[in-house]
């Protein structure tokens, strides 16, 4: 990787002084950094791709929708059991491609009952 773009992406992040930063600028800052730092940065990632599934740039791109779900669903696979964010972020992201590939507009983040079913599903064997 790339350590300019790993200090670029930190100084945007910073300058931004928001929680998560979004769209564009957010998916290229978190891509960044979830390499370097994907424990840190994977569950912002997914939730900026999530987020960015139900932009109006995309409203008409089904496989983009699909494509920014799959990677999202990937990341928050991808993070340790132990990282607190893992399950709802996978759980977001589950519900946000099942109800895409049901052909449905992916809506806006929300928790919903589904949530707490799709976490126990993501738990590894042998957990409780």
């Amino acid at each position: 990787m790339d350590q300019d773009l790993v200090v670029l992406a930190r100084v945007r992040l910073l300058s931004a002084n928001r929680r998560v930063v979004r769209g564009a600028e957010g998916l290229w800052i978190y891509r960044v950094l979830a390499r370097v730092e994907p424990e840190a940065y994977g569950s912002k990632l997914a939730y900026v791709l999530v987020e960015a599934s139900t932009s109006p740039l995309v409203r008409e791109l089904p496989e983009r929708r699909l494509a920014l779900l799959d990677e999202a669903v990937e990341v928050a696979k991808a993070l340790d059991t132990s990282n607190p964010h893992r399950a709802k972020m996978l759980a977001r992201a589950v519900a946000a491609r099942q109800r895409e590939s049901e052909g449905r507009l992916a809506e806006p983040l929300a928790p919903d009952e589904a949530e707490d079913q799709v976490a126990r599903q993501a738990e590894p064997e042998g957990h409780a």
